[in-house]
């Protein structure tokens, strides 16, 4: 049995064309699986206003799975902190923790998960947070979380509610880039190098230089820096089939990415055929943004899961898989859990 930690983030994604109502309770589907299968943690991301995704609120997702499974950590990967108050998320969570104690995990990023006009919108009435102001929110939020603000803060002394609970809520930093990792580090957040988002040369430097900097929010804390790696990864009974099956995917960043369109999720022959009359700018993308995925067999999987939590010298990875359909997507994740030799 490998010791690596397996977690899932998870976009819901909209399946075979179904409702974006079916998607969240696919979310919930998968997510009982995945605590059946021994999975450390399951997060769902936050999107706005694009029909091939459905979890625009994790923070109500997060409730409903956490009560219909057992033993798995539950979180966000993550809340989009610019369109919201600090102390309004800090109570969210809490009021989690409280019902999951020692389950909760707030996952954090600085994208606006969404496009300018649905930022605009979700920042109405008043204009939206200027990105500058981001580390504000954060250094904010983690003094809510941890009743300790700075000296002099506007809000010094006011309770976040709710109080009593023995347990708090694991903070995490989500980054396809350095940009977050200095702020991270000083605050005590442990940080989520989100590889599937992009292509990163220096990836690994950016998890040293990280912990580097690290300082733990508690005094007598581990000062490591706890870290985490995301990828793409489907499991398929042959490399070829993984491909296959992951065209889906990247014909959709392909077209989100570069051309602005961002459609339901298409079947992966119907993919790869549209792949065909593409010019030569698109096909490189498309063939560069598969080969950034983890894609094979169940131990084609894990030998290169493990070479990347070795070489990014973290203990715990996160596989995001997008397919087609949503028996696919649960195959995938059986396959790579019976690959790591997690119990069933």
């Amino acid at each position: 049995m490998s010791t690596i930690k397996l977690s899932i983030v998870d976009q819901s994604p909209v399946h075979d064309g179904k409702s974006q109502a079916a998607a969240l309770q696919d979310s919930v589907r998968l997510a009982q699986l995945a605590d059946s299968l021994g999975y450390h943690r399951y997060w769902v991301a936050e999107h706005h206003g694009t029909p091939s995704y459905a979890g625009s609120a994790p923070e109500i997702l997060i409730g409903q799975i956490a009560a219909h499974t057992r033993n798995i950590r539950v979180g966000s990967g993550g809340v989009m902190l610019s369109h919201y108050s600090p102390y309004k998320v800090a109570e969210v969570f809490r009021t989690l923790d409280a019902f999951f104690p020692g389950r909760i995990d707030l996952g954090v990023g600085r994208a606006p998960g969404g496009a300018g006009q649905i930022t605009e919108a979700l920042a109405y009435p008043h204009t939206p947070t200027a990105p500058n102001r981001f580390p504000h929110l954060l250094e904010a939020l983690t003094g809510y979380i941890d009743g300790n603000l700075p000296t002099g803060h506007a809000f010094q002394g006011l309770p976040t509610t709710p109080e009593g609970s023995k347990t708090s809520p694991q903070l995490w930093a989500l980054g396809s880039s350095d940009g977050s990792i200095e702020l991270a580090a000083r605050l005590g957040w442990g940080f989520v190098l989100a590889l599937f988002i992009g292509t990163h040369h220096r990836a690994a430097d950016i998890i040293s230089d990280y912990r580097k900097m690290f300082r733990s929010r508690s005094r007598d804390g581990d000062n490591t820096g706890p870290a985490m790696i995301a990828n793409a990864v489907i499991c398929a009974d042959s490399r070829e089939e993984a491909e296959f099956l992951a065209a889906s995917h990247t014909y959709w960043k392909l077209q989100a990415h570069r051309h602005g369109i961002r459609e339901g999720l298409r079947d992966p022959a119907q993919c790869l055929d549209l792949y065909a009359q593409l010019p030569q700018s698109d096909r490189a993308f498309f063939d560069e943004t598969r080969s950034g995925m983890i894609l094979g067999t169940p131990e084609q999987c894990r030998e290169r899961l493990e070479y990347q939590a070795d070489y990014y010298d973290v203990d715990e990875v996160v596989a995001v898989a997008v397919t087609h359909s949503f028996e696919q997507r649960c195959e995938s994740y059986r396959k790579l859990a019976s690959a790591f030799g997690l119990s069933d």
